[in-house]
């Protein structure tokens, strides 16, 4: 049982313990904080006295808090003899994370299983809480239809990560991608879907109609409506991997603050890059675009801004080669793409990557009919190659890929769902 504490009782609990010991500090009304509940209590089960879990409240603890540089929920903080040993974890935790940090840092395996089974019947399993998956969920359960949403991370999807929504209808001003987001989630919930968040698909099995998350619960489910999305494009260049994090970004809501008057460089050319880059330009003192082509393919509106702006330069006809740094990025090897000549840029302090999304089909890349870009096809009923499984939003094999075609194909998914469901006898 993890064990709750306040900040009296930290150096005891805590400092004066030897051995390994786990705190999390969580808040009231944090989604995140109540999916990673559960996740804590299976893991204590897991590895019994190795390792002790505690928890503190944060908002009732914030000196604390504030003392060990923790300004979000849920946080992780990991010691051994009293002494932090290991990064801190935060956000929505997922189980195989935090037990792949608990063996690194602590040499220690698993006691035992401590599974206790789990299992649902629903009408309708969404899998993706993005604009698409939220829409439809609103409409499946505004139908009476039992709903649960499952997402590998928070709600909202790479949404989230818009600084500002100028273009969705009944906002009349722009809104915070995050906002937007929270706002459908709250109307889902009100509807009555069930969201589980930061949950991991161990088995998804289409014939048989269930899935299996965070190996604990078994969801079986009449109808299934796949809305996951896609992610940031890497370029799969030496360093990126090591130095993500490190300097090297794909958001720049999430990280321009952290460049506040400091040089950064950009790379990509399409509307994503180049309105990023404006963005960016609230925070930096200078930034270059890096493209490989002789013009941007992005919308007029932002070329223009673009090229209007005194902080933006833009080397066309150049094209990353590696990512230099150890620890942290430090450098760029590009190469001139007509004189293929190479020269490292060493006077940035960071980098952001936005060169396309890609499909994040893992979960049914291997039974459903694919697209070559790995998208999911579907009729305009969003119906899948499989009876009863359906597709919305930027998973979906189409030509355009905005919020409100991702409402519109969680909706279209939805309705389609809800007649498949009273069509036939289960």
């Amino acid at each position: 049982m993890v064990k709750e504490i306040s900040s009296p009782a930290f150096e005891a609990e805590v400092l004066h313990q030897e051995g390994a010991v786990i705190v999390d500090f969580f808040s009231t009304e944090c989604p995140p904080c109540e999916a990673l509940f559960p996740k804590l209590e299976d893991v204590q089960a897991r590895y019994g006295d190795a390792v002790k879990i505690v928890k503190i409240f944060r908002q009732d603890n914030k000196e604390l808090a504030l003392s060990l540089n923790v300004r979000s929920s849920p946080t992780l903080l990991f010691y051994r003899n009293g002494k932090e040993v290991a990064p801190k974890m935060s956000g929505a935790i997922l189980k195989s994370q935090l037990m792949a940090q608990i063996e690194a840092t602590y040499g220690v395996k698993p006691q035992g299983s401590a599974i206790v089974p789990r299992r649902e019947v629903v009408d309708v399993l969404i899998i993706g809480a993005g604009p698409a998956g939220l829409s439809a969920a609103i409409y499946t359960s505004r139908a009476k239809l039992k709903t649960i949403v499952i997402d590998k991370g928070t709600p909202g999807g790479q949404v989230n990560l818009t600084h500002l929504v100028a273009n969705y209808p009944g906002t009349e001003h722009p809104i915070n991608g995050y906002l937007l987001m929270h706002k459908m989630n709250e109307q889902a919930k009100a509807s009555g879907t069930q969201v589980i968040m930061a949950a991991e698909i161990d088995q998804l099995d289409m014939a048989k109609r269930y899935v299996v998350v965070d190996e604990t619960l078994t969801i079986e489910y009449k109808a299934l409506i796949i809305a996951t999305g896609s992610k940031p494009r890497s370029l799969g260049l030496e360093g990126e991997d090591r130095l993500f994090g490190k300097g090297i970004s794909y958001c720049a809501t999430c990280d321009g603050a952290f460049y506040e008057g400091k040089k950064v460089l950009v790379i990509g050319g399409g509307n994503s890059a180049v309105e990023e880059s404006l963005f960016l330009t609230k925070f930096v003192s200078e930034l270059t675009i890096i493209h490989q082509f002789e013009t941007f393919q992005a919308n007029a509106t932002a070329v223009e801004e673009a090229s209007n702006n005194p902080k933006i330069k833009v080397l066309f006809h150049h094209e990353p080669r590696q990512f230099m740094g150890t620890d942290h990025f430090e450098a760029l090897e590009i190469e001139d793409l007509v004189t293929h000549e190479r020269k490292i840029i060493t006077d940035a302090d960071g980098i952001f990557v936005f060169i396309g999304y890609q499909a994040q089909n893992e979960v049914v890349s291997d039974q459903l009919v694919l697209d070559q870009g790995g998208y999911i096809v579907a009729d305009e009923d969003m119906k899948t190659s499989r009876e009863g499984v359906f597709v919305a939003g930027d998973i979906r094999s189409k030509k355009y890929r905005q919020i409100t075609t991702a409402v519109s194909d969680g909706t279209i998914a939805a309705l389609s769902a809800e007649k498949f469901i009273s069509q036939k006898s289960f």
